[in-house]
């Protein structure tokens, strides 16, 4: 069967503070954009909600647009900016660098699924 359906739409939205994820929902994909807002911080922003250390989410990410810093608990740290595609294991941090958004197209499915869900 043939799937088709808009992000204008989404299936759910989550919001936190500093920014909010959308997601839509199909056979074999699980697709969520997040925008983070200038501040927006994990440890500050989704930590409360997800009751970890740390981000204990994989990622497979298209950045579209701003800037984001990603600092893995071994403390290996990154910055990615628009354009770039990454991959991100669980345990990690991450914080808007800047003052313009970041928008995040991620693949992986368990963002969509399990991101700043409160129980």
């Amino acid at each position: 069967m043939l799937e088709v359906k808009t992000l204008d739409k989404p299936d759910e939205r989550r919001d936190f503070p500093r920014g909010h994820l959308e997601a839509v929902h199909m056979t074999g994909l699980d697709f969520a954009v997040a925008t983070f807002e200038p501040g927006w911080r994990w440890s500050e922003s989704v930590k409360p909600i997800a009751g970890t250390d740390s981000c204990q989410i994989h990622h497979n990410c298209y950045l579209a647009e701003g800037r984001l810093c990603i600092r893995m608990d071994s403390g290996e740290e990154r910055e990615v900016g628009p354009g770039e595609v990454f991959v991100c294991p669980p345990g990690h941090d991450a914080w808007v660098v800047g003052d313009e958004p970041v928008v995040c197209y991620d693949f992986a499915g368990q963002m969509a699924q399990e991101y700043a869900k409160a129980d």
